[in-house]
Formats: structure tokens, C-alpha cells, sequence
């Protein structure tokens, strides 16, 4: 197969040097918006344009507490251990970012945190993992559904990735980004650190144009900010939901899905240009 073959919202590319394999990660329900959630697929490629699956990543066990919207997987490796961070959604509508855990990078992954750590009087999305010298931090979104204006948030984690640790931060919110107009949606948070220190995150909202991605950044590469916002978006044509992954060969992509709608959505893979230290799609 190849991308244009795989219907996938939010996709993560998760590249494995060990095995020379790269593995697309994220939303592969058919109907990822209601109805009983299935799960998560992957698939993996040698060369980022044929993929081979679908590989059964995770399928919730007989006593799940989430029953749909099954969202956004991303997998971060600590140590010896891979871990997946993903939203899902329960019986009493309640939404947020659980950890789960495996052995080997494709999975199966199982359930690591006792169900959401993100606030769970929150409807919570998109939880990202983000380390630095204090240790781990998660990254996520509060839904502008319950708090009117999308925020992104981080709060710390303890070492093992099970449960959260002192109070939320508030990041910045939809309405700080002059680019954002219409519903102010905040989701697929993405953190990468530059090469002069500065801390650049991808983030998604609605645009003049529909739905876009932006970035911000920390200057003092903080998580905590102050966080600054680029003027234009990145990715303005009905895309978003991105984050960036270097290949074997050292060429820096950023991948999102496109078109925003049910079941068109598909993975896109972008080169891009990081020189004179701003992040832009590569010129061909």
C-alpha cells in the first residue's frame, strides 16, 4: 500500500533505527467520531512509500473504561519501553489522554496509567509527551467545547509515566494566534526542541481558510513559555494535526492528514527547511 491507500487522522511517524522501520501511528477507526471505539492500527515501511498492515496496535480489554473516540496516538520511546499516549472518550462523555505501554515499537500496547491523567473534571485531547531537564511533562488540549477559548496546557509527570504531578499550566489559548478565526479549536499539540535552544510547537486550529496548523514558540525554551505565535500558519489547505520526524537519511519531515473529513482523510508526508531558524516546507 501506500499512503493514498490508508484512511488515518492524526498521523505519527515513529522512525526505529534498530530495525531500519518506520511506523505510522493514528486514528484508524472507520467512524472515529461515535459508535463503539475499535482501536488502533498501525503500519510500517522501509522507505516512507510503501507500507505493509494493518498491524493490530491496541485493542481495549473486556473492562475498558472508554467505549469511543478512540484518537491521536503518538509512541514515545523511555528507556527500554515504548509508550503510547492516546485519547479516548467514556460512557458518561467523558474525554482524555491515557498512557499505555509495550515492549516493541508496532505493539500490542496495553494500558500503563489508571485511565485518564489528564484534569478529570476536564474534557481533555491530544496529550503529548514532552522531557527536559526537570523530567516528563504532558502536553494536551482543553476542549474549547467546555472552557469556550482551546487551550493548551502541560503539567508534569512523575518518572514512570502513571499519574500526573502538581497543578496544570496554561500554555497560551486559540485566540492568542492572529491566524486563528472561526471555532476556537485547540488540538494536536507537537514539541521539538532547535537547534539554538529555542522550544517550536505545532498546534492546529481553524483558519480563514478552514482547518490549519500553526506554531509557537518558546524563546527561552521553556515549556512553560512565554509562548509566541507565528503570524501565518504553516499549513493552511484543510490540513493539520502534524508533527515532525527526521528519516534515516537526515531529511526533516513534517506529517499531517488531509482533507479534514470522514473517510477521505489521508497521510501526507512534507520535507522541510529548518535554515535561518524558522521551519517551513522545503522548496523543490
Amino acid at each position: 500500500m501506500n499512503l493514498r491507500d490508508i484512511q488515518i487522522r492524526d498521523p505519527f511517524v515513529l522512525a526505529v533505527p534498530e530495525d531500519r522501520s518506520y511506523y505510522l501511528f493514528g486514528t484508524t477507526d472507520p467512524n472515529p467520531w461515535s459508535g463503539p471505539g475499535i482501536g488502533f492500527d498501525c503500519y510500517r515501511s522501509d522507505d516512507l512509500v510503501e507500507w505493509d498492515g494493518p498491524i493490530v496496535a491496541f485493542r481495549p480489554p473486556s473492562e475498558f473504561w472508554a467505549s469511543e473516540c478512540f484518537w491521536a496516538p503518538e509512541v514515545h520511546r523511555v528507556g527500554d519501553d515504548w509508550f503510547m499516549f492516546a485519547t479516548f472518550t467514556g460512557e458518561d462523555g467523558h474525554r482524555g489522554t491515557q498512557v499505555l505501554q509495550s515492549k516493541q515499537p508496532r505493539g500490542p500496547y496495553e494500558p500503563w496509567s489508571e485511565g485518564a491523567v489528564t484534569p478529570v473534571e476536564w474534557q481533555s485531547l491530544d496529550g503529548t509527551l514532552h522531557v527536559d531537564e526537570t523530567g516528563p511533562w504532558l502536553v494536551f488540549c482543553h476542549e474549547y467545547l467546555q472552557c469556550g477559548d482551546g487551550e493548551v496546557c502541560a503539567v508534569r509527570l512523575n518518572d514512570d509515566l502513571r499519574r500526573t504531578v502538581g497543578e496544570v499550566s496554561l500554555l497560551f489559548r486559540a485566540s492568542d494566534a492572529t491566524w486563528a478565526a472561526g471555532l476556537p479549536v485547540t488540538d494536536g499539540p507537537f514539541l521539538r526542541r532547535l537547534p539554538d535552544g529555542r522550544l517550536l510547537m505545532l498546534w492546529s486550529s481553524m483558519a480563514a481558510s478552514g482547518y490549519a496548523m500553526g506554531i509557537a514558540y518558546s524563546p527561552s525554551g521553556s515549556i512553560l513559555g512565554p509562548w509566541d505565535q507565528d503570524d501565518e500558519p504553516i499549513w493552511t489547505d484543510d490540513g493539520g494535526h502534524g508533527m515532525i520526524f527526521r528519516s534515516f537519511e537526515g531529511q526533516l519531515y513534517l506529517t499531517l492528514h488531509t482533507p479534514n473529513v470522514t473517510p477521505n482523510e489521508r497521510a501526507m508526508l512534507v520535507r522541510l527547511d529548518e535554515s535561518g531558524g524558522r521551519l517551513r516546507p522545503a522548496l523543490r
